[in-house]
């Protein structure tokens, strides 16, 4: 390397700009306080301040990136691992071990285990299932009767991965459980994540046990079902085999802790974003009868008189950009956080190795710079001549690059035939302690949503 080269690296350092400061920020807490107040706002105007701007949660300096491009960027650069603020909180949950927490070597390693259960080719196997599933939803449910949709979609979702990926009669009776400490974890994670007071969360205050106590009886579900598929002496094709004769980099069995949190990350992020989604389809197509009334009318003509199978999801293409729509105004995942691990260069501003950065799907996907009629819920904006208009990485429900959600396939099959069993066999209604407005946490979804479904 030549003095010159030198000179002008330093130059080149020199002349890139301090993303700009966000305002709003309080003592101690800096802008944790909006985050915590109402995140979905405070995320959607930071673009109106710079394509990156500075934030402070807590004692954290973190970069918020703003635009479709650059969120792009962060996702598909060596620059930037899986880290920061969010998956500190869910580390708790996940593990270190697990495919969604991991990094490196070991991330290529664990991607190439469960990636063949994921394929394409692999999904009519679970077909039979997603359609039974789907179908014994809609078969529970009475005429006129109130349902607890927060209930009734993480039931299906948890049903679903685990009939699919974990095969076996033992997920039954922990369906309920799994759904119950779920809920308690990602609520107590997201006030980790935005107000990072460390030791003050170990404090046995009634908040903080009730937070322990779950995470504890999840962990020791996911340690039942591992005993009991190998006390079965069963090794069915599906992912949870896979896991108990997956090599490491040696030719070694993997380890009983990274079993544990493959199988933790299986059941919980799958399920916590899958069942949010299906909450918040059931809210689009209560508000939206003239929506349930379309997917109706094409399964009728794909489907006729039978039900609705695993086999026409393909042709069902209305009720796919249904879903397609409501994952861009509701993402379950609403949140993203990486670390850089080098100084580096994002649209022309600097960020040092160490930094935190931010992002959010939600602000990116309504975002008036990308969308036309941006808050407007409006599938046929998912037809083939329309969408060609959406910025590039201003609609990735399953980000890109090689952190890409291995299950997109699985989940839009999955919610498309949910989707189009549930608008075919009911119309929904509010019942009186409803409550649609956004319940913020980990994920996103609809707060208390209480339906009184109504025949067809």
């Amino acid at each position: 390397m030549t003095v010159e080269s030198v000179k002008d690296g330093a130059s080149a350092a020199a002349a890139l700009r301090e993303p700009p400061v966000a305002g709003g920020g309080v003592p101690v807490l800096g802008h944790g306080l909006r985050m915590a107040r109402d995140p979905l706002a405070f995320m959607s105007q930071l673009r109106d301040h710079g394509d990156v701007v500075r934030l402070k949660l807590g004692p954290k300096t973190v970069y918020a990136v703003t635009t479709p491009a650059l969120t792009g960027a962060v996702a598909l650069s060596p620059d930037y691992i899986i880290a920061g603020p969010l998956w500190e909180s869910l580390e708790e949950l996940l593990g270190k071990e697990g495919v969604a927490t991991a990094n490196g070597a070991l991330h290529r390693r664990q991607r190439r285990t469960i990636q063949p259960a994921f394929r394409p080719d692999a999904l009519p196997a679970y077909g039979s299932i997603m359609a039974a599933e789907s179908h014994a939803l809609v078969e529970r449910w009475r005429s006129g009767e109130v349902l607890d949709i927060t209930t009734e979609s993480f039931r299906v979702a948890v049903r679903i991965a685990a009939r699919c990926l974990m095969r076996g009669s033992y997920m039954d009776a922990r369906a309920d459980r799994i759904c119950a400490a779920l809920a308690t974890l990602f609520s107590g994670m997201y006030q980790r994540m935005v107000v990072p007071l460390g030791p003050l969360y170990k404090v046995p205050l009634p908040a903080n046990r009730e937070f322990n106590r779950a995470l504890a009886d999840l962990h020791v579900l996911v340690d039942e079902i591992i005993a009991d598929r190998r006390a079965s002496g069963q090794k069915p094709n599906d992912l949870l085999t896979a896991l108990l004769e997956a090599k490491d980099e040696n030719g070694d069995p993997i380890g009983e802790q990274e079993i544990h949190d493959q199988v933790i990350a299986i059941l919980t992020p799958g399920s916590e974003t899958v069942g949010s989604t299906i909450m918040s389809l059931l809210l689009v197509l209560t508000e939206h009868p003239e929506v349930a009334d379309k997917i109706r009318d094409e399964v009728e003509h794909v489907a006729g008189d039978r039900p609705v199978a695993f086999d026409d999801v393909r042709r069902l293409t209305y009720t796919a950009n249904v879903v397609v729509e409501t994952m861009r105004l509701y993402p379950a995942v609403w949140i993203l956080t990486r670390r850089a691990v080098t100084d580096t260069e994002l649209g022309g501003y600097r960020i040092p190795r160490g930094a935190d950065l931010i992002y959010s799907p939600y602000a990116v996907q309504r975002d008036r710079r990308s969308y036309g009629r941006n808050e407007e819920f409006d599938p046929d904006r998912w037809l083939p001549e329309r969408a060609k208009e959406v910025p590039k990485y201003a609609m990735s429900p399953f980000s890109v690059g090689n952190r890409k959600c291995p299950s997109d396939h699985f989940s839009m099959a999955e919610l498309t035939l949910i989707t189009a069993a549930v608008a075919t066999a009911y119309r929904f209604a509010h019942a009186p302690d409803s409550d649609p407005r956004p319940r913020i946490g980990i994920t996103l979804r609809p707060r208390r949503l209480m339906l009184r479904a109504l025949p067809r």
